[in-house]
Order: structure tokens, then C-alpha cells, then sequence
């Protein structure tokens, strides 16, 4: 079972980025943003879609590829969501069914 989720959120195909990451359920954490349970940035830009997401064993190995992700230029962002996404479909719902 995975502890950690690196995960990418958009407010729109080729909109606002936003780079974050989870050390409990992927479902909650993303449901909290779409719910804009917190106000930040997410709440802010209304980045509620998960077009990206990446499992990790450990926290520390995914909180390390946070904060390289979060150093990225955009095109290797988009370049990263496409190689899984490439419709930029909004995954929150493949992982609710």
C-alpha cells in the first residue's frame, strides 16, 4: 500500500499548475480542494481537476519529488501530465468508482 501521493491540479487544460503532495488518502486530499476546504491557492486560481498523480513507498521520497516538481518550468509540467493524461481528463473520477 502506498503512503504518499505527488499530485498535479488545474483549474482548466493548459491552465494555473498547482504541485502538491499527500501522506493519507489521495481521494480526501483532492476532495478537500475541490470542496475548497482550505483557503489558499488551490481556493484561489480554483485548481479542483487531477490531471496528474504519482505513488510513493515513503513520505520522504515523495515530499523530496514535491519540491523538485515544484522547481520544474512549466513545460516539463505539462510535458509530464501529458505522458499519462494527454486529454487532460480530470482523474479524481477514475479514482472514485
Amino acid at each position: 500500500m502506498y503512503r504518499a501521493f505527488v499530485y498535479i491540479l488545474t483549474n482548466k487544460p493548459h491552465g494555473v499548475l498547482y504541485t502538491g503532495m499527500c501522506n493519507d488518502t489521495l481521494i480526501r486530499r483532492i476532495w478537500q480542494h475541490r470542496t475548497k476546504a482550505f483557503r489558499g491557492f488551490t481556493a484561489k486560481y480554483n485548481c479542483t481537476r487531477l490531471v496528474y498523480y504519482e505513488a510513493h513507498d515513503h513520505v520522504t521520497l515523495a515530499a523530496e519529488r514535491e519540491r523538485r516538481m515544484k522547481r520544474w518550468h512549466r513545460a516539463w509540467k505539462i510535458d509530464l501530465i501529458e505522458s499519462m493524461n494527454p486529454d487532460w481528463r480530470d482523474l479524481y473520477e477514475d479514482l472514485t468508482v
